[in-house]
């Protein structure tokens, strides 16, 4: 089952502001393997587009770019700022694009991945991807570190650090302990010959202390506290910014700080042959990753399982 958060306008429009993209070098590492499979860059589908960061992105490099998401005030956003021509939205479920079997040479999802119905979004990617089509699913921890020139990164990394873990207690039960692992048990489970995993790609951002602190509080669990309670959030915020206003010996909560996200991501290409078929002809394999699936004994192929 998927899960449907982020629908507010308010947080629809603080994910436009405050939320950080991928890297350029990000992107370039998601098009260099595009490239090796040989695959042209006429379709990108970039799924739970949210206010389309990515998709914006991904328009420079493709004829056609869909952006899809399941809540319309994040696509209002993106059609806010996601103007080019050659980029179109759809409100859509991850489980069912509106796209025709084998048409897409890229499938993304930027930070979404987590939140779909993970066995059924996987089948959809395979439906729509080209053979050779490929699928990239990047995220990024929340243990973000934070710098700032002649003050001391320790203490900065306490009080961020103690600012996450008064955040733990909120998390969604659908993401486990580790978002990491998800990924990790997606990439251990696709039965592609051609995939990569990378972790910590450190992506490092000048912005606003505020913005910091905005980009903290568009996590789903903050939001969580925020709706569960209002005082306390506000608290939370407003005490962990005085504290490292205070560390770095300033004032203004605009001063410019340094904050490094690190990313992980998980590539991988369709093979030639039906990767995910339907045939009724499958015996049981093992689990791989947590991910249940059968092995097509015709085509050599595999279907997960509902």
């Amino acid at each position: 089952m998927a899960h449907r958060l982020f629908e507010g306008k308010k947080h629809a429009a603080s994910y436009w502001k405050y939320r950080v993209s991928p890297s350029q070098q990000l992107i370039q590492d998601v098009l260099a393997f595009v490239r090796r499979q040989g695959m042209p860059f006429d379709l990108a589908v970039d799924v739970g587009c949210g206010s389309g960061q990515g998709t914006v992105l991904l328009a420079n490099h493709f004829v056609s770019v869909v952006g899809t998401d399941v809540s319309p005030a994040q696509l209002e956003v993106a059609m806010k700022y996601g103007t080019a021509p050659n980029i179109l939205y759809r409100e859509c479920p991850a489980e069912g694009l509106p796209c025709p079997d084998g048409s897409v040479a890229l499938v993304t999802a930027m930070s979404a991945f987590h939140w779909f119905d993970r066995q059924r979004f996987l089948l959809e990617a395979d439906r729509v991807l080209k053979p050779r089509g490929c699928l990239a699913l990047l995220n990024y921890t929340m243990d973000m570190e934070l710098s700032q020139a002649g003050c001391c990164s320790l203490a900065l990394h306490t009080v961020c650090q103690e600012f996450y873990a008064a955040l733990v207690p909120f998390r969604s039960p659908h993401l486990g302990t580790s978002s990491v692992e998800l990924y990790k048990q997606a990439y251990l489970a696709l039965p592609y010959a051609h995939k990569e995993w990378r972790e910590c790609v450190w992506v490092r951002r000048a912005m606003p202390l505020s913005s910091y602190i905005g980009m903290v509080e568009s996590f789903s669990s903050y939001q969580a506290l925020l709706r569960g309670n209002p005082e306390e959030a506000s608290r939370l915020s407003k005490d962990t910014t005085s504290r490292l206003l205070s560390v770095m010996g300033v004032t203004d909560p605009d001063t410019e700080v340094e904050v490094a996200v690190k990313y992980y991501y998980l590539l991988a290409s369709k093979p030639e042959k039906d990767s995910l078929c339907q045939q009724p002809c499958y015996k049981e394999c093992t689990l791989k990753g947590g991910f249940q699936y059968k092995e097509c004994t015709l085509k050599g192929g595999f279907q997960y399982k509902e």
